[in-house]
């Protein structure tokens, strides 16, 4: 049994090298902290799980928000890295700013002055009202998302009649009969249409199932 002196020593190293650890980040360490009020239970939950991908692996996420969400990557990289924002938070302004026609540059700056009042006064206040169309075009956007990274999403009632026989649980089947959260390996390279596509810088997803 290690004496106090030295189990503090070690405790502080352990601590020291976890910090170090690239992509990796507890939701206090988010420079807004951790509380999106978007207006909507469930796309609050999922924001939270998108928070652990986001930050373990980052590549596959900031290549998401490039490739399906009209971001610039240097900007993705600086809100993850320099500006320590929550995957969440950028998730949610740059695909509010590619529904709305702005650049998500627009949308992070509004965040900035004004994340105080939480997501869904931000949303409806630039015209994506919680309940409204494009609000749930907005939520039923998750599920491409976490399929391209071949990560487990549970629907609620709502998004089944999107994606009918997904079901909710983890066990659901999407209308090809295969699993809804058992995606192995990288998802393939799709377009937005949905189709296996031939764009340079294929995102890597890493197949894993929710933390």
């Amino acid at each position: 049994m290690l004496a106090p002196t030295r189990r503090f020593a070690f405790t502080a190293m352990l601590a020291a090298g976890l910090a170090m650890l690239p992509g990796i980040a507890a939701a206090q360490d988010f420079t807004f902290g951790w509380n999106p009020r978007s207006g909507d239970v469930w796309v609050d939950n999922w924001l939270d799980d998108m928070n652990r991908y986001g930050s373990r692996y980052r590549e596959p996420f900031v290549d998401e928000m490039v490739r399906y969400h009209g971001a610039p990557r240097d900007l993705v990289s600086e809100l993850l890295g320099t500006r320590r924002w929550a995957p969440g938070d950028v998730y949610m302004a740059c695909t509010i700013a590619s529904i709305i026609g702005r650049p998500c540059r627009y949308v992070a700056d509004i965040w900035e002055r004004d994340h105080g009042r939480g997501w869904g006064v931000v949303a409806k206040d630039l015209g994506i009202k919680p309940g409204s169309p494009e609000f749930h075009r907005l939520k039923k956007g998750f599920v491409p998302s976490y399929d391209r990274w071949g990560r487990g999403i549970t629907l609620d009632a709502e998004l089944e009649r999107d994606f009918p026989g997904r079901g909710r649980g983890a066990q659901g089947r999407d209308a090809a009969g295969k699993s809804g959260n058992a995606a192995k390996g990288p998802p393939a390279d799709r377009g937005n249409n949905g189709r296996p596509g031939n764009d340079k810088g294929k995102g890597k997803g890493k197949g894993k199932e929710r933390d």
